[in-house]
């Protein structure tokens, strides 16, 4: 389920904004040089109105332009750098929808496999997305298996599926969320809550990973023996 948005200080908001600037400073060679062009213009030409019309009206108006060319920077290049870091890594897809504006409910590796390939099971107003990501064909073998699992309890709800990467025919997870946001709203907030409880129901089953199990889970020769004595 969406967890409602907590309410967050102005010193706590202070603190996520120098997070961002400093994470994005790191990210981005080019975001400290953009800045200060976005800062420096509004307020040069702010001066040049002021001492050429005597009019201390445009002071008030330079500072809020300023401050929002500053917002849009640090915004754009932070989400880029973002974007840039995420790549590659698993389960980042997930992370990046939870994220998102909106009523997004999501299953993080709803369905995996020892080697980390895994499927990313979301549901909101297109209906339910799934998101692979790890080696494609053995991430599409994943989905196959996930929409027949999920066909069970979906009814008419539209499924979608994705593979997460750079290759041909994949998509690219800083294309993920425009991706997601211009997909048709087919569900009304009703039916995605009824759709959410359905596949709670069914997910409440754990699953084991597919592919070999690691040699240390694997139940000793003399727990076999033990089961057989019984």
């Amino acid at each position: 389920m969406a967890n409602p948005q907590e309410k967050v200080s102005f010193g706590e908001r202070l603190k996520q904004i120098g997070q961002v600037f400093s994470f994005t400073a790191k990210q981005d060679k080019w975001f400290i040089p953009l800045l200060a062009a976005a800062v420096l213009i509004p307020v040069a030409l702010t001066v040049l109105v002021v001492l050429l019309t005597g009019g201390y009206i445009w002071i008030p108006i330079g500072v809020m332009v300023t401050l929002l060319a500053a917002v849009i920077v640090l915004n754009l290049r932070s989400n880029a750098a973002m974007m840039n870091a995420a790549e590659g890594q698993p389960g980042a897809a997930a992370s990046l929808i939870e994220n998102m504006r909106g009523d997004w409910r999501v299953r993080p590796a709803a369905s995996s496999t020892t080697q980390f390939d895994m499927v990313h099971v979301v549901i909101g107003r297109p209906g339910v997305i799934l998101l692979g990501e790890g080696n494609p064909q053995r991430v599409r073998g994943l989905l196959g298996q996930e929409k027949k699992r999920l066909s069970k309890v979906i009814g008419n709800a539209p499924i979608y599926d994705f593979v997460i990467g750079t290759e041909e025919n994949q998509l690219a997870i800083r294309k993920l969320r425009s991706t997601l946001m211009r997909l048709p709203r087919n569900l009304t907030g009703k039916d995605v809550n009824a759709l959410d409880k359905r596949l709670g129901a069914l997910m409440a089953r754990p699953q084991m990973p597919k592919g070999a199990i690691p040699k240390n889970m694997r139940p000793s020769k003399g727990a076999f023996r033990q089961q057989r004595q019984r």
